[in-house]
């Protein structure tokens, strides 16, 4: 295995547990609710289950992987602008843009 499956396997596992914690527990929804994004929090939910169920695919299937990554890296722009919208501490904003950065890596790997 090399090192760029370990990275899809680790955003992958990552989305599944972020999408999944959501519809779980009350903090993920609070979060929405202090960005003003409440109504759009189960979707952006599912949107990560369904880009962690693709990275997964993506391993056998290179065009499914390029839309799950592709995919993952714009929700986590528009989650990293949101954050700075919000004026959160760097330490706060730095998950987002983490994946943000992963998911384009993991991105540009699979177009090269």
């Amino acid at each position: 295995m090399n090192l760029l499956h370990l990275l899809i396997l680790f955003s992958a596992t990552s989305f599944l547990i972020y999408g999944m914690a959501y519809f779980a527990s009350s903090n993920m929804k609070n979060e929405f609710k202090r960005f003003g994004l409440e109504k759009f929090g189960p979707l952006i939910a599912v949107l990560e289950l369904a880009g962690a169920i693709g990275l997964f695919i993506g391993l056998q299937n290179h065009t499914v992987l390029v839309l799950a990554s592709g995919g993952l890296a714009l929700l986590m722009l528009l989650g990293t602008g949101v954050r700075i919208k919000m004026k959160d501490s760097l330490l706060v904003s730095l998950p987002a843009f983490f994946y943000f950065v992963l998911n384009l890596y993991i991105l540009c790997r699979t177009l090269e």
